[in-house]
């Protein structure tokens, strides 16, 4: 778990965006989600949304979460932390990747799995993501852990990516390719740049087959879900399957993980959890950092704008818990493709 501290959290609130402004941004951005006008502009602006964002709640990811934004499925007797690293060294076996091999991480967040499966693999990994805070931050996190000279990170839009076609011996994402606005145009842009005959594997966020668009319990959820993690739509998962083949990739396999954990993965979110282990994602650990939040916020070291932020991402954790005990949402599921020889 990270060791990121009230006065980092304070201190990194807003990101790249200048404290006077944070405020704005946050008003900007739930605009995105709370009005027919903000609805059509979240479609014409999803990276716009998606910066927005992670500028407002990457110190609290980071706070709360540790380096790794992802969930993780969880066996009896694991810890949080065992589960998380194994749910990444599992990607780095599914795709082989070895010594010097050169791999792609698609939206790598401020580089938590980057780092833990260069460490794993010893593959050189570039990570791709269009948040400039989130960068400067694995920068450092980087230099810290020794892998600035093997591994680096490249400022760009996964929907137009700024490398040459058949680069990369692997490519992965981990929870990161649900902000495609065009699940079809980011995958397509994967296949350009993978060698053929290699291998590109993820876990998405999506809507299962039990999600009934025409349910308004439904509908809330997959709502609070969207505004809570800066997200344009959750998709389907037939639909991701879809726009894979359409791409062109061969499908080696593909399944909700998240059937086969033993421990509900949304466990360290639930507010009838209790962990030490991971206390500051629990009820109380919220309540706790709501409460500093706003007490720095009132005493001008926090930018305001910042309890919202944590408001949204209240409702964020209550979507995810509904939507993981209904079983309509999943944010596992994981497949691994080719692209042809």
């Amino acid at each position: 778990m990270s060791k990121y501290g009230a006065m980092d959290l304070a201190s990194g609130l807003g990101g790249k965006i200048d404290k006077s402004d944070v405020l704005s941004a946050v008003e900007k951005y739930e605009k995105y989600h709370v009005t027919r006008e903000g609805e059509e502009e979240r479609k014409a602006n999803c990276s716009d949304m998606a910066n927005r964002y992670y500028d407002l709640v990457t110190s609290f990811y980071e706070y709360g979460w540790g380096e790794s934004f992802h969930f993780a499925n969880r066996l009896r007797g694991e810890t949080f932390r065992e589960s998380m690293k194994r749910y990444e060294h599992f990607i780095a076996l599914q795709l082989a990747l070895k010594p010097g091999q050169k791999v792609l991480d698609v939206g790598c967040g401020i580089g938590g799995p980057l780092r833990e499966i260069a460490l794993f693999s010893r593959a050189s990994i570039t990570g791709l993501n269009n948040n400039e805070y989130q960068i400067t931050r694995g920068e450092e996190l980087n230099r810290a852990a020794g892998l600035d000279k093997t591994c680096n990170f490249v400022k760009a839009d996964f929907m137009s990516m700024p490398f040459p076609d058949n680069s990369y011996d692997a490519v992965y994402a981990i929870e990161a390719t649900c902000h495609a606005p065009d699940a079809y145009g980011c995958y397509k842009e994967i296949y350009r740049v993978l060698k053929p005959g290699q291998c590109f594997a993820a876990y998405e966020w999506c809507m299962t087959d039990a999600f009934d668009p025409h349910n308004p319990e439904h509908r809330k959820i997959k709502a609070d879900i969207e505004i809570g993690d800066g997200l344009e739509d959750v998709r389907l998962t037939t639909k991701c399957l879809d726009a894979l083949k359409q791409a062109g990739f061969e499908v080696i396999w593909e399944k909700d993980i998240a059937k086969d954990s033993c421990v509900p993965w949304y466990l360290p979110i639930d507010k009838s959890h209790f962990s030490f282990s991971n206390f500051r994602a629990t009820a109380i650990g919220r309540s706790l950092t709501r409460f500093m939040v706003k007490t720095l916020e009132c005493m001008g070291i926090a930018p305001k704008g910042s309890g919202r932020v944590q408001k949204f991402l209240e409702k964020a954790a209550e979507g995810l818990v509904e939507g993981g005990r209904r079983e309509i949402f999943t944010p596992m599921y994981f497949f691994l493709v080719r692209k042809p020889e």
